[in-house]
């Protein structure tokens, strides 16, 4: 087993000694081009011979070997070098022959070491050691030993996931209870108040005064806070989510909720040094090339976005639109009538569009009657058959979901010839309470489907984490739909994982659970392309690593084989840096190195 020591373990020195077969072939090499010829046709060999009969390697090490070998032949061309702008085999060039690289950091050298190691088949950690099957065994017998690994694995997973706690145990009830006394202490209010989501957009906190008055907050993050209002960017927390906040946070049973709306001083400077462009320089999804209309959205054939309301009761930190949004409950969010009818209008026009997602914003912090005369106007036209509703209001606001919503919502409904469905915003089982449960029940007793989006922050991504929140979501009456990557944008990079990471936890963790709690698909939003599907290869490629141990991805448009679009070429964030992190949140990054092993 390896141990994990930072830099020190991935250096130079390192890369030498434990890549030596791959060195001294480029040291026999006259030149750069026939070294990458020599590589490649070296790296091709390891995976051959690992097919031959007699090869001593278990099944899973030929698996690794056939990857490292398909990574290393995309990373040697020429045409990676371009689309990268940099060339890992010149680096290694260098390296051989004892050049200066200052600009290789250990994050470069973890990477190639580990492409080194895994291709010549000496991979290490891949697998737990103790839950291998006796393949000799048959009948009766073999199915009763399978049936123990089985439980064991489970009992595994389970540990695992216990580490993450709820917002329903009695413990976190009585928590949260006091939070409440004190925040309506504060505002002056009553039990009564406190359930009428009316009051609770009232009452956003929007200033760092009033936010350390009600919750424990370290200096820095204050003093961040107090940075992002003075510099006019897009905040706001609902008295409903500050309550989920514990008194304790040094505990770490709230990290992931203070990461939602707490923004850390990187994304403040980033967000105000751009301020006064922030459409142009945060807009990473293109939305600007991809809107025919104003308040619409369109990147696929069969599906649109409708946008009427441009602003939320709370904000999320990494929200891909937090260009669009001025302040939470701004009170000109609402879209004009004009515009609405005008954007309805367009959909009608194209009858190729059979679902529209009303998004924003949050749409469900708009009145029921300006809802009902949006949605019923949706309603009128024949081509939809779908309308899908995202919301984040469940987590935020519950109380928002009253009784004669959930009517309303599902009058909407005609089986048969038009379904209306929600997509909510679910990160973490510490943000599941008896409140969003109430929520979701009255929703689904009216015959709505709901859905979750899960974004897949480094706040949340913690061996089983996610796998917790699905178990204890399906409980609820709620579907896992997507697990998204955090959008690459660079205010957001305390947020973003690498994308071997959510591979990972899609193959080791979430494949653990009964299938209907498993039902999410992993994916990448690739800008003014959509959605790139993780578990499909043939939706992307490796073409790089930078010097900080980046990794670059060329993705597929969806399109591709149908109508001809240029791909989109982007880089990771280093593996190296986010187990470095992990480690100083106290994870062992011994329990993630197969992580190097998916690309």
């Amino acid at each position: 087993m390896t141990r994990w020591h930072g830099p020190a373990s991935f250096t130079r020195d390192e890369f030498l000694r434990r890549a030596f077969e791959l060195t001294e072939l480029i040291r026999q090499c006259p030149d750069v081009r026939s070294a990458r010829a020599a590589i490649f046709r070296r790296v091709s060999k390891y995976q051959f011979d690992s097919s031959l009969e007699g090869c001593t390697l278990g099944h899973e090490d030929q698996i690794v070997v056939r990857d490292c070998a398909r990574a290393w032949r995309s990373i040697l061309r020429k045409s990676s070098d371009k689309r990268s702008g940099f060339s890992v085999m010149a680096a290694l060039w260098d390296i051989a022959h004892d050049r200066p690289r200052p600009d290789l950091g250990p994050g470069f050298y973890a990477e190639v070491i580990h492409l080194a190691e895994g291709v010549a088949g000496r991979a290490r950690n891949t697998t737990p050691a103790d839950v291998d099957f006796d393949e000799r065994l048959k009948g009766r017998e073999a199915a009763l030993q399978r049936s123990r690994v089985l439980d064991r694995m489970w009992s595994r997973a389970e540990a695992r996931m216990s580490r993450y706690p709820d917002g329903l145990s009695d413990e976190a009830r009585e928590r949260r209870r006091a939070r409440r006394d004190r925040i309506l202490d504060y505002f002056g209010a009553n039990a009564s108040d406190w359930t009428d989501w009316h009051w609770q957009v009232r009452h956003v906190i929007k200033t760092s005064d009033i936010l350390e008055k009600l919750v424990t907050l370290d200096a820095r993050t204050l003093a961040s806070v107090r940075s992002a209002v003075e510099a006019r960017l897009p905040f706001g927390v609902t008295p409903y989510y500050l309550s989920l906040m514990d008194e304790d946070p040094e505990a770490g049973r709230d990290r992931a909720v203070r990461a939602q709306v707490l923004p850390p001083d990187t994304y403040v400077r980033e967000m105000a040094a751009h301020h006064g462009e922030r459409g142009q320089s945060f807009d990473f999804m293109l939305e600007h090339d991809t809107s025919p209309i104003d308040l619409v959205t369109r990147r696929y054939p069969a599906i649109a976005i409708l946008k009427p309301y441009n602003t939320c009761p709370q904000i999320c930190v990494y929200c891909q639109r937090n260009w669009e949004i001025d302040e939470a409950m701004s009170p000109g969010a609402l879209a004009s009538a004009e515009k609405v009818e005008a954007a309805c209008a367009w959909i009608e026009q194209h009858p190729a569009i059979r679902e529209v997602l009303v998004t924003g914003g949050d749409p469900l912090t708009m009145s029921d009657t300006r809802l009902d005369h949006l949605l019923g106007r949706l309603a009128r036209i024949e081509s939809v058959d779908l309308i899908r509703i995202g919301t984040r209001i469940p987590v935020t606001v519950p109380m928002r979901i009253t009784e004669r919503l959930a009517e309303k919502l599902g009058a909407l409904r005609k089986p048969g010839r038009r379904e209306l469905c929600v997509v909510t915003h679910v990160e973490h089982p510490y943000e599941v309470t008896p409140e969003f449960v109430a929520a979701i029940d009255r929703l689904r007793r009216q015959g709505i489907a709901v859905y979750n989006q899960l974004v897949y922050t480094f706040f949340v991504s913690r061996r089983f984490e996610a796998a917790r929140l699905r178990m204890l979501l399906k409980r609820c009456g709620v579907d896992p739909y997507y697990t998204f990557a955090p959008k690459g944008k660079e205010e957001t990079r305390p947020y973003r994982v690498p994308l071997a990471r959510m591979l990972q936890e899609q193959k080791e963790e979430s494949r653990l659970l009964p299938g209907l709690r498993r039902t999410d698909e992993a994916v990448y939003n690739v800008p003014g392309l959509g959605k790139n599907h993780l578990r499909a290869i043939q939706h992307r490629d490796l073409v790089s690593i930078l010097p900080d141990g980046s990794r670059v991805y060329e993705f597929h448009p969806w399109e591709k084989r149908v109508l001809k679009r240029a791909p989109y070429v982007g880089s990771d964030v280093p593996i190296f840096e986010y187990l470095t992190r992990l480690a100083e949140a106290g994870e062992n990054p011994e329990d993630y190195e197969s992580i190097w092993y998916y690309f």
